[in-house]
């Protein structure tokens, strides 16, 4: 066989091969199967609850949130529980905003996140309020069963502001965060090294938009996509073609969003799933999309849908074996966790 036969040979096994891939991972054929729906906890110290975000460890998974009396009073703290051979430990502060004996803020916002030694970092936010708070976080070195003291990020920065954060090709952590003012909301991103210095801001031009909380998506060739949550009632997305040096304006998505948190994940195959709230109003409805391309979303799975009641603020993971871990705000009282096998219809 000469060259030329050769080179044809080998183009079409090659499209043969992508064709193939491609047709395993259509959104619209794919299936989502629950083997896991509960609660972390039945009942806590505190009354309320928001927020939470995890991680796989060796030993299981770790969950984080922050509880208290209400949403931004004082006593609210940051809790963790340790999911180790199928059962949830208690939910226990690691947390708090204490500032001296007089004065006392609320903690914001957890987000866990596992460097390449191990090491696990829980971000988090304390202050008055989302306009006047500040960055703040701790180390583990014992999958979650301790943690060392706290630390601010430095330079006015805020860490992951509520999903988590990426680590890139060239081993930056990528951290997707926003600010809130009176006047507007902007999503922008911060980079850190591995040990937390060297901390950069690269602004995005947010396009007349009113977005925060942006998840990170990752595609072929290098692409990353951010979809933020919005005041305008869609969801909205930012590309990166330069590992996230820079970013295209915000522009708005077809999915519709209630401003309420999303959350986001790239699966090893290339599926990419995307958990959120699809109405206009209200956070009584709660679905996971899948897509390949960022651009088209297929439902494939309804969590939560109710007349009323709050199911909000994901969190999405994929673990080592390939399932999918989830956990969502429930009713502002319980942290829901869900477990799902994804597979092809």
């Amino acid at each position: 066989m000469n060259s030329t036969r050769k080179g044809i040979v080998i183009l079409f096994m090659l499209m043969f091969l992508i064709s193939a891939y491609s047709q395993k991972i259509l959104p619209e054929k794919v299936n989502a199967e629950i083997l896991i729906s509960e609660f972390i906890y039945d009942n806590a110290s505190f009354k309320s609850c928001h927020a939470s975000t995890l991680i796989e460890t060796p030993e299981g998974l770790l969950a984080a949130w922050f509880g208290g009396t209400g949403e931004g009073r004082p006593d609210v703290c940051i809790y963790t529980s340790i999911n180790k051979d199928g059962k949830w430990s208690s939910p226990e502060l690691v947390a708090d905003g204490i500032q001296s004996d007089t004065l006392r803020y609320p903690c914001w916002n957890p987000v866990l996140f596992k460097k390449d030694n191990g090491d696990i970092i829980l971000f988090y936010k304390v202050g008055p309020n989302p306009r006047d708070w500040w960055g703040m976080y701790k180390v583990s070195k014992d999958e979650g069963k301790s943690w060392s003291e706290k630390v601010q990020i430095p330079d006015n920065l805020l860490g992951p502001i509520k999903n988590k954060a990426e680590r890139i090709k060239n081993g930056t952590i990528l951290y997707p965060t926003s600010i809130e003012t009176t006047q507007n909301w902007n999503v922008y991103v911060e980079m850190s090294d591995q040990n937390l210095n060297h901390w950069e801001k690269i602004t995005i031009d947010n396009n007349g938009f009113n977005a925060i909380q942006p998840t990170i998506l990752f595609y072929k060739g290098g692409k990353i996509q951010m979809l933020c949550r919005s005041r305008e009632k869609r969801i909205v997305e930012t590309w990166s073609k330069d590992m996230g040096k820079s970013w295209s304006p915000l522009q708005a998505t077809t999915l519709v969003n209630n401003n309420s948190g999303i959350d986001a994940v790239s699966l090893d195959n290339g599926l990419q799933l995307l958990i959120c709230n699809p109405i206009e109003k209200g956070r009584n409805k709660l679905n996971l999309l899948a897509s390949t391309d960022g651009k088209n979303w297929n439902e494939i799975i309804i969590l939560e849908d109710e007349p009323s009641g709050e199911f909000s603020y994901p969190a999405i993971i994929q673990g080592k074996d390939g399932s999918i871990y989830i956990t969502y705000t429930y009713n502002r009282r319980k942290i829901k966790y869900v477990h799902l096998k994804i597979s092809e219809k």
